[in-house]
């Protein structure tokens, strides 16, 4: 969402989607107050920043802020200054030299057809070269986020109607999007063409709301209607009529595996399997896979929860909360000093010293990125008294960077970048280690095994096989070439 690489917390070892979007049209002017709610369920996939726009039939109001939802949307002062019947909403991960309040979205403009606001999830792989173009032609950008490249291709787009003018804007973007756009005739909802980005669609009443988690149409009491298909294009007047349009043509899909891993809520739908089930089958997989004697399972809270679950039914070892997590810590990155981010650490994980006590254990977590908090949580055990800790990881090393809009730190950081099994096993002090292997994670989400041919979901940061073109990275590479050629010089 950025032009900047984006950063991760100071233990590296969480990779976090840098937004969520939600949207509603068709209420009876408490649109913001829906839409408060839905992104409060969707609050994991964004924790720095949240904004909302409403639309009351002739004018546009944005409330934007730092922050957790809670903290800025609880009050009915804060949603009064929304009026409407029509909102969308965001929340964001902010990243180096993004954060402020100018990139909080949704970004809003008014173009020469009318008001326009756009709410962005995902990551627009070409956004450098356009926007450069673009200013190259006199444009004059607000704020460093790629989302608004898409509102200055659709202000210079020379189609009439503005769903030709925002058809025509897509078609020029590589990358991922699930975007939700508001103008004075209605809502409008997309998915780039390979659907990497997730984006569902419900009814709430006569309303209409789009959403990127099902989750959050739970929250808000609305029914799931269906995913917004890859490369579809939805459009939502106000009288509720709703028009489906595939301007892209057919295209394979390629939704972002990880949703199922981490990104996700687990009492989400995904691609439309649950995805809770899928991550206790990832856990059973890495029981068949890499099994282990041992006395005890536990997960790394809490996200490793679901899988460890599936580990010890699949081996029939205990399972048992061997780390008590506390939810009233703030992410680590804000500590200054090496020692205070290993405080950081502890705090947010403690032992529960009197089950894991001479022990065997397996520690099921989800992914591991840099590799530090793992080696902070193995050692959190060992200094508990456990007699053996084994680590198991419900995905594939992750060794490659992702350009989508997760904020991956660069191959050279991640540890399975520049690591073998071994080396990265000693390096987290375990006594073993093991991943679930490409095929068994295809396994966990009801498929056959990954098809080599044409992978099914988009899983680029496991495999390096990425399935859009990066233009941005690829010429900043050639740049970096450049700028480091030895020049021969003349005697």
């Amino acid at each position: 969402m950025n032009f900047t690489h984006p950063f991760f917390d100071a233990d590296g070892d969480k990779l976090h989607e840098e937004c969520g979007v939600f949207g509603i049209i068709g209420t009876a002017d408490d649109a913001a107050a829906a839409t408060a709610l839905g992104l409060h369920a969707l609050q994991h996939r964004g924790q720095e920043a949240v904004g909302i726009t409403s639309f009351d039939g002739s004018e546009f109001f944005t409330r934007r802020a730092l922050g957790h939802v809670a903290e800025n949307f609880s009050t009915g002062e804060s949603i009064a200054e929304l009026p409407g019947h029509m909102a969308a909403g965001h929340v964001r991960y902010s990243t180096t030299g993004g954060s402020g309040l100018r990139n909080v979205q949704p970004l809003y403009a008014d173009l020469a057809s009318g008001g326009f606001a756009v709410a962005h999830n995902g990551n627009i792989s070409n956004a450098m070269k356009l926007r450069q173009e673009l200013v190259q032609k006199g444009a004059i950008f607000q704020s460093t986020s790629d989302t608004e490249v898409i509102i200055h291709l659709v202000a210079t787009s020379r189609y009439p109607t503005m769903l030709d003018k925002l058809v025509d804007a897509l078609r020029l973007v590589e990358g991922a999007y699930a975007l939700i756009v508001m103008t004075p005739r209605g809502m409008a909802a997309c998915r780039d063409p390979m659907g990497i980005r997730p984006l569902v669609m419900g009814k709430l009443g006569d309303a209409t709301v789009f959403a990127s988690e099902t989750v959050a149409l739970d929250v808000v009491g609305a029914e799931f209607t269906r995913q917004v298909e890859p490369g579809e294009f939805i459009e939502v007047d106000f009288d509720g009529t709703v028009r489906s349009h595939r301007p892209f043509g057919e295209v394979k899909a390629r939704p972002c595996i990880f949703e199922h891993v981490y990104f996700s809520r687990p009492d989400s739908i995904f691609n439309k399997r649950s995805v809770y089930e899928s991550r206790k089958n990832i856990g059973a997989e890495l029981a068949r896979e890499a099994p282990c004697e041992a006395d005890l399972v536990v997960p790394v809270p809490d996200s490793g929860v679901p899988a460890a679950i599936g580990y010890a039914q699949e081996s029939g070892i205990p399972f048992e909360l061997g780390i008590i997590r506390s939810h009233y810590v703030g992410r680590t990155f804000i500590q200054p000093s090496d020692a205070s981010r290993h405080a950081g650490v502890k705090r947010k994980h403690n032992a529960n010293r009197k089950i894991v006590e001479g022990k065997r254990i397996v520690l099921i977590d989800d992914s591991i990125v840099r590799g530090t908090t793992s080696m902070k949580i193995v050692q959190i055990m060992r200094d508990a008294g456990a007699a053996e800790v084994h680590f198991r990881v419900a995905s594939p090393p992750t060794g490659h960077g992702c350009y989508y809009g997760v904020d991956t730190p660069e191959r050279s950081k991640l540890l399975a970048g520049r690591m073998d099994l071994a080396a990265m096993c000693e390096f987290i002090q375990a006594d073993s280690l093991a991943f679930v292997s490409i095929d068994g994670l295809y396994r966990a989400v009801g498929l056959d095994g990954r098809d080599n041919s044409c992978p099914q979901y988009c899983d680029a940061c496991f495999t390096g096989e990425y399935p859009t073109p990066l233009t941005d990275l690829t010429k900043k590479k050639e740049d970096e070439a450049q700028l480091t050629f030895p020049v021969n010089k003349v005697a």
